[in-house]
């Protein structure tokens, strides 16, 4: 059951769900960076999250969800691509405490980006941050979009990470009843089960007076895009006098990935070759 998505159908209904369980993928993220227990648990439910949403479309690019805040947690940011790979970050600047979202990010926002890659055009929603938890303000997010009704359950602790997502697909509605009757049940569910048990035991205990058809699961992994061309091309960005000035001032410049703690170590040599060929030249990657 671990890392892995599972998708499933309520037959006879406009109900379908998806169920995503990250064992690995969660504590290799969790190996770069030491997490509070509150932020923590809020990276990983919104890990879990974004496996769930990016699932529930058909893209090779990616799905990122972005909560800023004035609070204590000040940044939050998840990514899924449309390859079952996933990856994220926190920041905080003072003790988080337990409890509500207002509380743990102040005045926030969440920001909901699909990019849909090769060079097609990038969809971003925005809304205000509200509600009591993140699968709270999901909601309100799909509510607020006027997209598919869609409820999530989101779980994490030390160990894992895990979610639950049930949407009500258009279409001539044949029991209308069952949305709402699929939700109910799931409400009932405590964390403990979402991280705990099988996908075939969850979904038996809440629905097996229902006739469910769970499809074929798909993995999920850790998975960071940078790379040494990526930083290069970025310093190029930056433009040689800046990266000059880092030279003189460091006499190398070094760039970590926030998301990986992988580190790139550019020296003179490294950054003549970078302006004057255009290309990043092979060099020393360094781990921190």
């Amino acid at each position: 059951m671990t890392d892995t998505l599972n998708r499933f159908i309520l037959e006879t209904t406009n109900v379908r769900g998806e169920w995503v369980h990250l064992d690995a993928t969660w504590q290799a993220l969790l190996e770069r960076y030491a997490y509070p227990p509150v932020v923590r648990d809020l990276l990983g439910q919104a890990l879990a999250a974004v496996a769930l949403l990016s699932a529930t479309i058909k893209f090779d690019g990616s799905l990122i969800l972005q909560v800023t805040g004035s609070g204590p947690v000040n940044l939050l940011v998840v990514q899924a691509s449309g390859h079952g790979t996933v990856r994220g970050l926190a920041r905080w600047q003072s003790e988080v405490p337990a409890g509500d979202l207002a509380a743990q990010f102040g005045d926030g926002r969440m920001v909901m980006t699909i990019d849909p890659g090769q060079g097609r055009e990038r969809y971003q929603g925005i809304v205000p941050l509200e509600g009591s938890s993140l699968s709270a303000a999901l909601e309100g997010y799909f509510t607020r979009s006027e997209q598919l009704p869609t409820r999530l359950w989101l779980a994490a602790d030390g160990q894992r990470a895990a979610g639950l997502l049930l949407q009500a697909l258009p279409g001539e509605d044949r029991d209308p009843d069952a949305f709402n009757r699929a939700t109910t049940l799931a409400d009932t569910l405590q964390d403990q089960e979402l991280l705990e048990l099988p996908v075939q035991t969850l979904l038996h205990r809440l629905y097996h007076e229902e006739d469910v058809r769970l499809l074929d699961g798909s993995p999920v992994s850790f998975r960071c895009g940078c790379s040494r061309e990526r930083v290069g091309e970025m310093l190029r960005n930056l433009g040689r006098p800046e990266v000059d000035s880092i030279l003189e001032d460091e006499g190398r410049v070094e760039v970590n990935c926030e998301f990986c703690n992988a580190g790139y170590r550019f020296d003179a040599v490294d950054v003549e070759q970078l302006f004057t060929e255009g290309e990043p030249p092979p060099g020393s990657r360094t781990r921190h």
